[in-house]
């Protein structure tokens, strides 16, 4: 398998599942916020950099 191709599924995945990969992130952002302390605005900010990555995501 080329770069190209699972770059290509990768896309689709993304596309098709957004939604629930976002679901994900916003659990992931409370774990880390439980986890670490202190840096609740970084761990907001990177989640919403992921997300701005998604089709359609915030």
């Amino acid at each position: 398998m080329d770069f190209d191709s699972l770059k290509d599924k990768a896309e689709g995945f993304v596309s098709e599942h957004g939604d629930q990969i976002e679901k994900g992130l916003d659990k992931a952002e409370e774990v880390a916020k439980d986890k670490v302390s202190g840096h609740d605005e970084q761990i907001e900010q990177g989640v919403a950099k992921i997300k701005g990555l998604i089709p359609g995501g915030e």
